[in-house]
């Protein structure tokens, strides 16, 4: 992941925004942050035909773990969903990074 992004580069649907701060307790403008953790993991998500190539990622964000689905449109990063990850995520994220 590049260290640094402008605000410009996310984009997200504003009512799916409003709707995931009140179902996981994350904004998506917290959530941009996850992608400066150089040791973010990614995987696609590919337990579904959605249509466009889906990402989840596990990244820190204020020294909380978060979970983040996101797709790139361009040079646009549009974002899905985002919450605290689980306990199993969060032990795969260290396991990922203790290589």
């Amino acid at each position: 992941m590049a260290s640094e992004f402008t605000w410009s580069e996310f984009t997200w649907d504003e009512r799916k925004a409003a709707s995931n701060l009140r179902r996981h307790g994350v904004a998506f403008e917290t959530a941009t942050k996850a992608f400066r953790d150089p040791f973010a993991v990614e995987q696609i998500d590919d337990r579904e035909a959605y249509g466009e190539e889906r990402i989840n990622m596990l990244g820190m964000c204020d020294g909380v773990i978060l979970f983040v689905t996101y797709t790139e449109r361009g040079e646009e990063i549009r974002l899905i969903s985002a919450r605290r990850a689980e306990r199993h995520e969060r032990e795969h994220y260290f396991r990922e990074n203790s290589s």
